[in-house]
Order: structure tokens, then sequence, then C-alpha cells
């Protein structure tokens, strides 16, 4: 069993940084692909990043690329998102999620049916 608390959120303007972490328990964290995923009030939950179980391949959504680097320290069992440049619209509820085939599920859609989720931590960025 993988339990995953996520923190870091808070209140920035707009062009700053903020730092989000995940803390995994369990010693399977490494047999994991960890991303992050985030909803916004009145809006679906969306893919964000996402990152293999060495730390050696990551993918972006779009809307983050360039702005956003997720990494993981495996004998730390974290995983972080360092978020630079933002925007208002990155305003949500930021979740960390674990799941071998992490990938493959999000590009179905299938967030329900990722195995372990966090429970989340806002970001709020101001104008």
């Amino acid at each position: 069993q993988v339990q995953l608390v996520e923190s870091g959120g808070g209140l920035v303007q707009a062009g700053g940084s903020l730092r989000l972490s995940c803390a995994a328990s369990g010693r399977t964290f490494r047999s994991y692909v960890m991303g992050w995923f985030r909803q916004a009030p009145g809006k679906e939950r969306e893919f964000v990043a996402a990152i293999n179980w060495s730390g050696s391949s990551a993918k972006y959504a779009d809307s983050v690329l360039g702005r956003f680097t997720i990494s993981r320290d495996n004998a730390k069992n974290t995983v972080a998102l360092q978020m630079n440049s933002l925007k208002p619209e990155d305003t949500a509820a930021y979740y960390c999620a674990a799941d071998p085939n992490l990938l493959t599920k999000a590009a179905m859609g299938r967030y329900r049916s990722l195995e372990h989720w966090g429970q989340g931590t806002l970001v709020t960025v101001s104008y």
C-alpha cells in the first residue's frame, strides 16, 4: 500500500514560483510512475506531469511545458513539482498520483483507475 501526502501549496502572485512536494510511504515507491494532476473549481481533473520510475523520462501537459519541472528522489520517496512563471489559470487543487501504468491511463482519461492518490494541495495564483 502506498500513501501519498502533498505539501507546498499556497498563494502566489502571477509570475511567481512554488514547489510542490509529495511524500510517499511504502517500500514499492520506485516501482510506480508518479504524476501530478490538477483540478480547478468547476472543471475536470487534468494531467499536469509525470515521471518514470528512474526519473530519466518525464512528460508534461502542453499548458505547463517549459514552466513546470517534475522530479523524484527514490531514496527519499518523494516527487516534486517545481512551478515557475505561474499564471492565474494555474490556480487549482494539485494532486499527486502513483500507478505503474499512469501514463497509459492518463492518456485514456482513466484517472479514477489510478491506484493511489494524495489528498491534494491548493495553489492560488493572483493577478
